[in-house]
């Protein structure tokens, strides 16, 4: 009868990656592109085929939102500035001037894979996934089969390179809803 969600910490329990259909998570991140970097923190919610990534400065001023549904994808800048696009690959593709893989990202960030070249560790889970023009490097902080990855790194043949630090998880229960 209780519903509600886990908090699943890098110093906390060990939650089991199927537990993560729906998920939060909170951490830092990292993007490099030719002469290009930015780095800063990333909340992020994801509930169904829904997403909604906050991504905010190293010390917290939000920079952008960048929400994603099946209908479509939407960023919009701390300035108030909206741009819209089919879905969030075009969407970063027109903004950035490259895409970023979203769509595979949430598979990516919970040590999924659904095709391409993948090694395992002892415990069954991704430690490198080769897929498209991507290779990303898993890393995990708990010896337990099931533990989601802490840290990846996903570095593509054209030089972007996304570094990921997983601070905090939270398994959605039913319906998406936090406590």
């Amino acid at each position: 009868m209780l519903t509600g969600c886990a908090t699943l910490s890098s110093s906390g329990s060990v939650p089991a990656i199927d537990a993560l259909a729906d998920f939060s998570l909170e951490g830092r991140f990292s993007l490099q592109y030719e002469d290009k970097n930015a780095s800063g923190r990333l909340n992020w919610r994801h509930v169904g085929m829904n997403d909604d990534v906050l991504l905010s400065s190293p010390f917290g001023q939000g920079l952008a939102e960048i929400v994603s549904t099946p209908q479509g994808a939407r960023l919009t800048l701390s300035n108030g500035k909206v741009y819209e696009a089919v879905d969030a690959e075009t969407l970063t593709r027109q903004v950035l001037g490259f895409p970023l893989p979203l769509t595979q990202l949430t598979d990516w960030v919970r040590g999924r894979a659904r095709s391409g070249t993948i090694e395992r560790d002892d415990y069954g889970r991704l430690t490198r996934l080769h897929h498209d023009a991507w290779q990303i490097e898993y890393v995990y902080e708990n010896a337990e089969a099931q533990s989601p990855p802490m840290r990846l790194v996903a570095k593509r043949t054209n030089g972007i390179e996304l570094r990921l630090r997983i601070d905090e998880w939270r398994s959605l229960a039913s319906g998406g809803e936090e406590p």
